[in-house]
């Protein structure tokens, strides 16, 4: 996993890291069926509290995209990727869609 560690003041960084693992499922850098660094290495490796690598962990399992095998880890869900897509499209088209739609307007972009 790699992530630029300057993280974004305007989102909290739980969520960043947890929009970072989906990118990885939606790119299959992180397979179906493939296995997360544990919240200890997550933390350690991006510089933040355990906490908070947990609560982006606990986000995903959420959402149905990981699940917890105990005393295996975390695993990326059979299916992940393709629920993954529809939510972020979906959240592309609620939340950014309509953004770039108005910045084309005010700049006369067809």
């Amino acid at each position: 996993m790699n992530i630029n560690s300057d993280w974004d003041d305007n989102q909290p960084i739980y969520r960043q890291l947890r929009d970072f693992i989906v990118t990885m499922i939606l790119d299959g850098s992180l397979p179906e069926g493939g296995a997360l660094p544990s919240v200890r290495h997550t933390a350690a490796k991006f510089g933040m509290s355990p906490l908070t690598a947990l609560k982006s962990y606990q986000q995903l399992v959420g959402e149905g995209l990981i699940e917890s095998r105990r005393g295996l880890g975390m695993f990326v869900l059979p299916g992940a990727r393709k629920l993954s897509r529809a939510a972020e499209r979906e959240r592309f088209l609620q939340e950014e869609w309509p953004r770039v739609l108005d910045m084309i307007g005010r700049l006369g972009l067809n």
